[in-house]
């Protein structure tokens, strides 16, 4: 039980639930302090190298009331190999992309982007300092090798083309931003279905002492974020900030613990297909071996990247 509760390292533990079909928390990653772009404070927990974490690569999560944290933002700036899935709780964030891609998101919106080949762009906060703080996340997903020198391309998501689906009747909800769902016993789209690997990307919220049941494919990686309180592994509780991976099975359990704040639970779930591909990770670039990282190295430098 207390590997649930530690704050510092990964642990791993073990679950009896693998025999009735429900997935076990078998690990905890902690998140740590971090900065990135011009400056901006976030808190991160990186997965590179782990082959639990795939096709995910990264959760970056910027939650600040200063905005000296935050108001530098993300300056123009290349990628390759990679998708890119921002979120927003609050605050406004501003992409624009030498495509000549622009558009702003703000409380319950997305943005997706596929770096593919190659794309340079910026991530810039477009509301004032003396808005009411920032809070949003951008998600790394990894691209098959097949697919790292794709077009990019990019789009928004808009706060009421998220699909919203009531849990309960006490207002626990599922937010469905990428991927398939199924909720009640029926099939759900979010308005995201062409990411990598079949990623998808749900924000849960529950009441305190509420629980939910969501069947997820069998074959697919299982990654569970808490951002508000803290998630009832039933070996303990994970708090806010830290990551879960879940072993295999047929559906994932989700609970807020009876004592969670008035708040309740808030959660990103994640889940994909594993890639089973090597992984070279430099900077903006995630490519499969070191010579193509090189080579991103060495377009970005002649000006070839983007062409």
């Amino acid at each position: 039980m207390d590997n649930f509760t530690h704050k510092g390292t990964e642990k791993v533990t073990q679950s009896s639930n693998s025999s009735t079909g429900i997935r076990p928390a078998v690990r905890v990653i902690a998140g740590h302090p971090s900065a990135d772009g011009a400056g901006v404070k976030i808190h991160r927990v990186a997965g590179f190298q782990s082959a639990d974490f795939s096709p995910f690569l990264m959760v970056d999560e910027i939650r600040s009331e200063n905005p000296d944290d935050y108001i530098a933002g993300f300056p123009p700036h290349p990628h390759r190999g990679i998708e890119t899935l921002t979120y927003m709780l609050n605050g406004e964030f501003e992409h624009r992309d030498h495509l000549g891609n622009r558009g702003a998101i703000a409380q319950g919106g997305a943005q997706w982007m596929r770096a593919g080949r190659g794309i340079i762009h910026s991530e810039m906060p477009s509301q004032s300092r003396d808005a009411t703080g920032m809070h949003g996340f951008q998600l790394w997903i990894n691209m098959a090798a097949k697919d790292k020198m794709s077009k990019p391309g990019w789009r928004d998501i808009q706060p009421e083309q998220v699909r919203e689906v009531a849990l309960d009747d006490h207002g626990s909800l599922i937010r469905m931003i990428a991927g398939q769902w199924q909720v009640h016993g029926n099939p759900e789209s979010a308005p995201l279905l062409d990411a990598a690997a079949e990623a998808s990307v749900a924000d849960v919220r529950l009441v305190a002492g509420a629980e939910v049941n969501l069947p997820l494919p069998a074959d697919h990686s299982v990654l569970v974020y808490i951002y508000r309180g803290a998630l009832d592994t039933g070996r303990g509780a994970v708090s806010r900030g830290n990551l879960v991976l879940f072993g295999g099975g047929e559906s994932l359990k989700l609970r807020a613990p009876e004592d969670a704040p008035e708040q309740g639970t808030g959660m990103l779930v994640l889940h994909g297909k594993p890639l089973n591909e090597p992984v070279v990770h430099y900077g903006p670039f995630v490519m499969n071996t070191r010579e193509q990282i090189e080579q991103a190295v060495r377009d970005y430098n002649n000006g070839t990247l983007a062409e």
